[in-house]
């Protein structure tokens, strides 16, 4: 959502051996990695251990080949819309699916037919990410919950749990890093994971001058390990430009194509129809698509492949 509104991590069932991320064949050696190996965390309690393969991690600056011959990840990033801001804020999307449990199940089918390696996800209710957890057994779930939990203002809402989360669905060895609510905002925040080799942020950030800071928090995260790239996935509530000019030098923002669609549509105001970003440090964005979501929500998906 464009306005400024107010998970427990839950242990993997059915736990099946990763697939190895998919890598443009280049010839290498192989620097050791940090141990990733899905450990438990603060918010991974009871982690059923796997027999993982380590990625090779990225190489130095002075070491990288040419484009071509660097490993490559898909990402994307959507708001998925919770069913209580549609509501408060009377966005067409609850006028369009008035049966949130019908919506819940499409968002889920769509999300699940979905390739890239990672998915950001804003905006997660608790029975969308309980849809989502039940059908990608074979994925790693992130969740985030925020401490804030949206109020229905017009009136009660159908949601059987109405909390809010920040989502990374992982294919792949991934480890939490990081999950926190911003200081100003106990609806807005990050979760960081370290994935295929880079520091993944997923974040949702307020739409007001809060921005400044928590713009300035999401640098600090994204730097605080230089020697592996970082990617930013979400919904920044501001354009491109903005987010540029606050996050500073060393970042490099997705600049979809001139005819891409709008990842916000709007019919009114001046507001930005592009708020929802890719981000890189250390990285090369090798494509940047906006996708229909189809009414799902009042967001659409961009997604993006990116070379490390």
């Amino acid at each position: 959502m464009c306005h400024d509104r107010d998970a427990d991590w839950q242990p993997r069932r059915n736990w099946q051996p990763f697939r190895t991320w998919q890598y443009i064949p280049e010839i290498r050696d192989t620097p050791t990695p940090p141990p990733t190996d899905n450990a438990p965390t603060s918010h991974s309690p009871d982690v059923h251990q796997a027999s993982l393969e380590w990625i090779p991690l990225r190489q130095t600056a002075f070491e990288r080949r040419d484009l071509a011959s660097r490993p490559v990840i898909t990402v994307a990033t959507w708001n998925v819309l919770h069913r209580i801001h549609a509501e408060n804020w009377y966005e067409d999307v609850s006028t369009r699916w008035p049966d949130e449990a019908a919506r819940i199940d499409a968002v889920t089918a769509h999300v699940t037919a979905r390739t890239e390696q990672v998915i950001a996800l804003q905006e997660v209710s608790g029975d969308q990410l309980i849809s989502l957890r039940a059908a990608l057994p074979d994925r790693t779930i992130h969740a985030m919950q925020y401490p804030r939990v949206p109020t229905a203002r017009r009136h009660a809402s159908a949601l059987r749990d109405p909390s809010e989360h920040l989502v990374l669905i992982v294919e792949g060895p991934s480890r939490e890093i990081a999950a926190e609510s911003f200081a100003d905002d106990g609806g807005k925040g990050l979760l960081a994971i370290s994935a295929g080799g880079a520091v993944v942020i997923a974040t949702h950030v307020s739409g007001d001058r809060r921005r400044v800071k928590q713009l300035a928090r999401l640098a600090e995260v994204a730097s605080a390990t230089p020697e592996y790239a970082a990617v930013l996935l979400g919904d920044f509530n501001v354009d491109r430009e903005t987010v540029a000019a606050s996050l500073g030098e060393g970042f490099t923002i997705a600049d979809p194509p001139a005819d891409a669609l709008p990842t916000r549509p709007r019919t009114s105001g001046a507001k930005s129809q592009f708020i929802d970003h890719v981000v890189v440090r250390d990285a090369t964005l090798r494509e940047v698509v906006v996708e229909d979501s189809g009414g799902l929500s009042d967001h659409n998906l961009v997604r993006a492949a990116i070379a490390l």
